[in-house]
């Protein structure tokens, strides 16, 4: 079956519903325009800034909807938070992820063949798992969306490649309309998502990045000392709101929680070396109201819904405009004033480099999988009994299986290996030029990246409208030149409380 058209559900029907369940009586921008499309079975890219409420662009018409909507989401606790405010709305959904255990696994798993649940909430990296695709497919789906889709084009060239792989759990689930979703997208990621999601003429809602209850404000501080101050002066001017303090380092993610914690702040630290469970606690009491002031990587924050923050400080600039604006758009959710503060400090770039340096596979690294997944094609050959997979390449080569998935993408794209069960080469290249003119294109995204790291300083050092900036940046051309958001405009954010209604 397909799905309903645009034309069979209106917005009254669609407001009805949204009243009924999520407390909702009108759209914001964009929001009639993504549903309406995905209900006409469109693929659509929506680019709405964080509380525009995109969350209801998929879970609304999912309702409508006579299949599944699989929902892919990059973090269990954004995936948690989705499932279990869904819930009170009395909504079916499912999760799957690594937090469950071997029974729940297979309790979700039968529900999904039964098809009981409107949405199913799964990582990209479950999505690589043939048993879970299959199971989605017997039971049929309707709409796919991708959460936070500027993922696909940032983390999946480089940890997550699980991302490139979405393409082919798209078609296998039968091709249904894609929804990508996510708060900030330049033209080249946004084209980037479309290559790399297989996007068939996709609809572009763009409701464009400006926040005016954010003051953009950056600190120049020549050293740690300053830093220190400068952060503590933000907390305290904050008058006991909430914020978020993000690092570029765990390292530096520990010894701020630390300080911060011997100052005498009800301080918490969020990274990805911290334990699961510790993560989650974290998580909780800071959604609770049992911590101030969160010390995190980027590893914290994407898609959670808490409208009370009041700062988001950056220690450390993070890699590119992009990486900034998602992370300091978790300020202000509720409408009202938000600082947004990066102490700036010259001498960081180098931990940003650091990380660009070893983004990318070499083109010797390249070389090495090739031959490998060679040797193992044609060992394979005549029982066609051992699956050629990525771990294997990466043990036949001694790469690292991360580097080995972005590689075997690599070869995807350029028609010399497929994959089914198992990996197979396709043909040879046809000359060492023809490798190379591939691995090349990594070439371009180091370069692409290290302007968007220099694009970041710019904004530090800019003398004009910070938000005139960023909204340039973003490809909106009809900012004007002064925002009253900014220290470039109007050097303190006393004014900003007044001009924001309450």
């Amino acid at each position: 079956m397909t799905a309903p058209s645009a034309t069979d559900i209106d917005e009254d029907q669609l407001l009805v519903e949204a009243r009924r369940r999520f407390d909702v009586t009108a759209f914001r921008p964009g929001q009639r325009e993504v549903m309406q499309a995905v209900l006409g079975g469109r693929d659509v890219i929506g680019v709405m800034p964080t509380g525009a409420g995109k969350s209801l662009c998929y879970q609304l018409p999912a309702l409508f909807l006579d299949r599944a909507t699989v929902v892919v989401s990059p973090l269990i606790s954004l995936m948690q938070d989705q499932v279990e405010k869904l819930a009170e709305a009395d909504i079916d959904a499912a999760k799957l992820n690594s937090t469950l255990t071997a029974t729940e696994e297979r309790q979700t798993a039968r529900e999904i063949r039964r098809g009981l649940h409107e949405l199913v909430y799964v990582t990209p990296e479950r999505l690589e798992n043939a048993e879970a695709v299959a199971d989605l497919a017997r039971t049929g789906v309707a709409l796919v969306v991708v959460d936070e889709a500027h993922c696909v084009s940032q983390w999946g060239h480089d940890f997550r490649p699980a991302y490139l792989s979405l393409r082919d759990a798209i078609r296998q689930v039968g091709r249904p309309p894609v929804l990508a979703l996510t708060a900030t997208a330049t033209a080249d990621v946004i084209a980037d998502v479309t290559r790399q999601l297989d996007l068939r003429d996709p609809l572009l809602v763009n409701t464009g990045i400006d926040r005016p209850n954010l003051f953009l404000e950056v600190f120049r501080t020549v050293n740690e000392d300053l830093k220190r101050e400068r952060l503590q002066a933000i907390i305290r001017e904050a008058g006991g709101g909430t914020g978020i303090v993000y690092t570029a380092t765990v390292k530096m993610a520990d010894e701020l929680w630390q300080w911060l914690s011997g100052a005498g702040v009800r301080a918490g630290r969020y990274h990805a070396k911290r334990p699961l469970g510790e993560r989650q606690e974290t998580q909780r009491r800071f959604m609770g109201g049992e911590i101030d002031v969160i010390v995190a990587t980027k590893a914290f924050g994407m898609g959670i819904d808490k409208p009370d923050i009041r700062f988001v400080a950056h220690w450390q600039f993070p890699d590119s405009p992009e990486s900034y604006y998602q992370e300091a758009g978790r300020a202000g959710r509720d409408g009202l004033p938000a600082r947004v503060a990066l102490l700036y400090r010259l001498e960081d770039r180098r931990i940003q480099s650091y990380f660009l340096g070893g983004k990318y596979p070499r083109a010797e690294d390249v070389q090495a999988a090739y031959a490998a997944l060679g040797r193992l094609s044609a060992a394979a050959e005549p029982s066609q009994k051992v699956a050629v997979t990525a771990r294997a390449i990466a043990e036949a080569s001694g790469l690292p299986e991360r580097k080995v998935k972005v590689i075997v993408a690599l070869l995807e794209g350029a028609g010399v290996v497929a994959r089914k069960r198992s990996l197979r080469k396709l043909r040879e290249f046809t000359s060492p030029e023809e490798l190379a003119a591939h691995v090349e294109t990594y070439t371009h995204r180091h370069h692409a990246d290290e302007d968007r790291l220099r694009s970041m300083m710019r904004y530090a050092e800019t003398t004009a409208c910070r938000s005139q900036f960023l909204r340039a940046y973003f490809g909106e051309t009809d900012a004007p030149s002064s925002c009253g958001h900014c220290d470039n405009c109007c050097r303190t954010p006393d004014s900003l409380a007044a001009a924001v209604p309450v």
